[in-house]
């Protein structure tokens, strides 16, 4: 297995992996599948901003992926990121998801972001959980039922890691606040 940079290629797969967490996990809060053209926009607006988007590649076969995407729209917090990592049914637990993350903290790091949140959706969700706790990530807290999905509420559990020094110096592209 290689973890490499998404390509226009890998769409099918992306969709195909995501589609079946909206269906039948609650690791994500969306209700409806998007299509491969709203995968392609967002993938596509990820990169246009700077943002880190790998995939697992198992013999030429997108077994998962991970993005860092936009924490919030105000300009204060774009030094902070918010992660996401979706693993094909077949391949969760064989480590996809921890090179996946070790990757995308390390890239994520390199474009100089200083924060990354993990809003891991539902707190049952142990093994992203586990995952991100694995990764140096901090338990800040917990959203009790804040989504509603498959007939109930669900929590989000947030987590948090710094990248880098973080603290250390300003954010360069708003070193002007």
């Amino acid at each position: 297995m290689i973890i490499r940079s998404c390509e226009f290629n890998d769409i099918p797969m992306i969709t195909a992996i995501y589609a079946e967490a909206v269906i039948n996990g609650t690791a994500t809060f969306e209700l409806e599948p998007p299509s491969e053209l709203e995968m392609t926009k967002r993938r596509e607006a990820l990169l246009a901003n700077n943002y880190p988007y790998l995939v697992a590649d198992k013999d030429g076969i997108v077994v998962g992926y991970a993005y860092a995407g936009e924490y919030h729209k105000r300009p204060a917090f774009h030094g902070t990121v918010e992660d996401s990592i979706y693993i094909h049914q077949n391949f969760q637990g064989k480590g996809m998801g921890t090179e996946l993350l070790k990757q995308l903290i390390v890239e994520a790091t390199q474009r100089d972001f200083r924060q990354m949140i993990a809003v891991v959706g539902d707190s049952a969700n142990h093994g992203s959980i586990a995952l991100h706790k694995r990764q140096g990530f901090e338990l800040i807290g917990t959203l009790h039922s804040v989504g509603w999905k498959h007939g109930r509420w669900l929590d989000t559990v947030i987590m948090q890691r710094p990248l880098g020094d973080a603290d250390n110096y300003p954010y360069k592209k708003l070193n002007k606040l």
